[in-house]
């Protein structure tokens, strides 16, 4: 394989991939490189990820490191995809599916925009600064952990562990507004309705109720 300049690296794929012990991975003439199994950079302290995947059929860790982007990350992942404790503000660049549990924790992101439309585990995103929940994968059927976040007083509010159908119809009545500034009161008394549920008493702290 020719040398093939991404990220500005002075290595080429292959040898790349055998830095990081990458194995049974397929280059394809795009530059992307699909791997039939597992891609772990944990704790290397990247600030980008070295190549560019297409599909990987195991896990993909890319947590513990200083990435500001996740440009280069797989379009699918067959296992779990973790990208925690880094400094993403976005995730922008995100699989599109998820096999397995995704995890993003410990990071600096304002809103759940461009992540995973199909997540098949848990979604964990604790300890990030979100205040809405625009983004969030429809139909999600499995645990959401979101502790550490100004929407976990909204969330709290539910007392179950399966929120999917509950974020889904936040998002779908437009509760939270103004980019996270804003909700509106009827329409969150709305979703417990609609969940047959009991209305709790209402105090929000990080949002103006209107």
């Amino acid at each position: 394989m020719k040398f093939i300049k991404l990220y500005e690296s002075f290595e080429d794929i292959d040898s790349i991939c055998i830095k990081y012990g990458i194995q049974n991975y397929t280059i394809n003439s795009d530059g992307k490189v699909d791997v039939d199994g597992l891609v772990t950079f944990y704790g290397c302290n990247l600030t980008k990820l070295p190549l560019k995947f297409g599909d990987v059929t195991g896990n993909f860790h890319c947590g513990a490191n200083n990435l500001k982007s996740l440009e280069g990350c797989p379009q699918s992942v067959g296992g779990y995809f973790y990208c925690n404790h880094n400094k993403l503000t976005t995730l922008e660049g995100c699989p599109k599916s998820i096999s397995g549990d995704f995890d993003c924790i410990s990071n600096m992101l304002k809103t759940l925009e461009f992540c995973p439309k199909l997540v098949g585990g848990d979604f964990n995103c604790y300890n990030n600064n979100l205040k809405n929940l625009y983004g969030f994968p429809e139909f999600f059927d499995s645990d959401f952990y979101y502790a550490a976040n100004p929407v976990q007083e909204i969330l709290d509010l539910f007392n179950i562990n399966k929120l999917g159908k509950v974020i889904d119809l936040i998002n779908e009545y437009g509760v939270i507004q103004q980019d996270g500034k804003l909700v509106i009161l009827d329409r969150l008394e709305e979703v417990f309705y609609t969940s047959n549920m009991e209305i709790p008493d209402i105090n929000l702290k990080n949002y103006e109720v209107y």
